[in-house]
């Protein structure tokens, strides 16, 4: 695999980060969801939603949550005066209020457009809080990225999903040397238990050697599905799945099913290809592209869950979110890509 030459691959993290988790789940964890930020954002209009998609896929995320045989009915939660809802809630009468009945999910967004930007040009990433521009940079990429944060949660809680924004900051999640150091997951726990569906983010947090740095998504969600052990995991992106090359070539091929070994190394084992693959990083991508995605998918896939890429808001995304992707029966119509361990295969 290769990145971006410019900017290296952190090395891999300690063996035993302090996760401080002080709670146990009592809820079955049926998901975590990965929103990418290229799939809910415009990616070339700096701090841009892509509304059509966001919509689609808090559609998409309510349906799949839903229990078989529940309402279709529910109860919109967002009650902010922008979206006209004061006047409806003061008419609801509590006893009346339609209930969803979910299962439990956990959900992750990327920054896309709202934060890369702000944290490529200052060098949060490289850490340096002692500098003014870091510094500085450091508060523009949260309020970047909190922003979207609260507008994918007011997506969701329009679906009657009962979403929580929860910044990794905020819960006390630190790195040292770029690598995760403390991931207290009791809050998350606690809120999952209680019946809402966490919605936390790539942020920009403390660095115990660098004074700060970038904590992606993706390493977010690698590190929640070791501590809550979901069913299976879903990446929703801006393509396909995973592509041999850039999928803008013309010659891409679609990488269909991806098995882990037990020592971390991976091959392709639907379609036949060339192991030489090519994924670049956007030059204001400071977590790496795809080449993290790809490595913290595998490390999931080692634990004995399952993992898949597809396209946000289509056909294939909703199968997949609502978990019909078994082992025994991958449709041969179904475009995305399934990461699994080889111990599953």
């Amino acid at each position: 695999m290769r990145g971006d030459e410019s900017e290296k691959e952190p090395p891999p993290p300690p063996q035993n980060p302090s996760f401080g988790c002080r709670g146990i789940l009592n809820r079955h964890l049926r998901c975590i969801v990965k929103l990418g930020g290229a799939a809910i954002t415009c990616k070339n209009e700096i701090e841009t939603i892509n509304e059509e998609n966001l919509k689609m896929v808090s559609l998409q995320l309510r349906r799949a949550m839903s229990v078989p045989g529940s309402s279709d009915e529910f109860l919109g939660m967002n009650w902010s005066k922008p979206d006209g809802g004061l006047d409806y809630v003061s008419e609801v009468e509590n006893d009346g209020c339609p209930k969803l009945d979910l299962d439990s999910f956990v959900i992750v967004h990327g920054a896309g457009s709202f934060s890369h930007f702000q944290a490529s040009k200052s060098g949060v990433h490289k850490g340096g809080l002692h500098l003014p521009l870091v510094k500085a940079g450091f508060v523009a990429t949260r309020i970047s990225v909190t922003s979207l944060n609260l507008e994918v949660v007011k997506a969701l809680a329009r679906e009657g999903i009962p979403s929580l924004g929860m910044s990794p900051l905020a819960c006390g999640w630190s790195t040292v040397g770029r690598n995760m150091a403390s991931a207290d997951t009791s809050h998350v726990i606690e809120v999952i238990d209680n019946g809402f569906v966490p919605v936390l983010h790539g942020d920009a947090v403390l660095d115990d050697l660098q004074g700060c740095t970038i904590l992606s998504g993706d390493v977010i969600i690698r590190y929640l599905a070791q501590q809550l052990r979901p069913d299976y995991v879903v990446f929703l992106t801006d393509v396909f799945g995973v592509y041999d090359r850039p999928p803008t070539d013309p010659n891409a091929i679609l990488l269909r099913e991806i098995v882990v070994n037990e020592d971390g190394c991976w091959h392709i084992l639907n379609p036949t290809v060339a192991e030489q693959v090519d994924f670049t990083v956007a030059a204001h991508d400071t977590t790496g592209g795809m080449v993290t995605k790809i490595s913290e998918a595998a490390m999931i896939a080692k634990l004995g869950i399952d993992v898949f890429i597809v396209k946000a808001g289509t056909s294939h995304s909703l199968r997949a979110l609502k978990g019909e992707m078994t082992m025994d029966s991958i449709a041969d119509d179904w475009l995305g890509t399934i990461i699994r361990g080889s111990k599953t295969v």
